[in-house]
């Protein structure tokens, strides 16, 4: 097997895999994400990533999510499918109508971002499907401290260059894959801790053995941006790292 980072690996039946497989049979659904960005105070970068990726465990962690919740089949059926997430962009009114919907708004430090339940890819409420996904460029005023290792980190590909809204889709993946890898306990501590986590771009020098370390990583299907097969995320949560073996 290559240790090209770069280099596709086909995984049984991902749902971020590049090929065609059985969640492609599936209907598709998408998970909208509404980033709330005014011209004159738009949120730092990482930021809004941080923020994205922590509205997506708060999705999948509410209950509204499980069981014979409201939001429990269209959250089965996307998950089913393809783990498709599209970014848009909001401010002044458009922002309003959006928080009118159904969702959850999380708030990170400035950054709001707002999570709806899964719509049928081509079935979007009209208040969200007029909403850009361009114009989501956004930076950070100071390079943002170190990650806290103690905490989960999302580790951002350094050799490829993202959209900020193309990023929030991936980091909330990377936190979509950890979730999933975790005990129920372990999900339970999280979401009372209220989801930290960091989002980081790792050192070109420590990307390879992230990524070859075992921990869940997202290979993105090549949609949009970047090309099929391209590692974009690795998650890197403590208690994952502990059942890693010790070399």
């Amino acid at each position: 097997m290559s240790n090209d980072p770069t280099t596709p690996v086909p995984v049984p039946d991902s749902p971020f895999r590049p090929e065609p497989g059985d969640r492609d049979l599936a209907p598709q659904f998408v998970l909208p994400l509404v980033v709330r960005i005014e011209r004159a105070a738009p949120p730092p970068r990482t930021d809004a990533l941080e923020t994205a990726a922590r509205a997506v465990l708060v999705m999948l962690a509410d209950e509204r999510s499980a069981g014979d919740g409201e939001w429990a089949r269209a959250m089965r059926d996307w998950q089913d499918a393809r783990i498709r997430k599209v970014v848009r962009r909001a401010r002044g009114a458009e922002w309003r109508r959006a928080e009118a919907l159904p969702g959850i708004t999380v708030t990170g430090g400035t950054a709001e971002v707002r999570v709806f339940p899964p719509v049928p890819l081509d079935g979007w409420p009209k208040d969200l499907a007029r909403l850009q996904v361009s114009g989501t460029d956004l930076d950070d005023p100071e390079p943002p401290a170190g990650a806290d290792p103690t905490a989960p980190v999302l580790w951002m590909n350094p050799d490829l260059e993202m959209s900020a809204g193309k990023a929030m889709a991936q980091a909330g993946h990377g936190a979509q894959l950890a979730w999933w890898e975790l005990s129920d306990g372990e999900r339970t501590a999280w979401r009372d801790a209220g989801f930290p986590l960091s989002v980081r771009t790792a050192d070109p020098a420590r990307w390879p053995g992230l990524t070859t370390g075992g921990l869940p990583l997202v290979r993105d299907a090549g949609f949009t941006e970047i090309a099929p097969g391209s590692c974009t995320v690795v998650a890197d949560h403590p208690a994952l790292r502990r059942r890693q073996p010790q070399m």
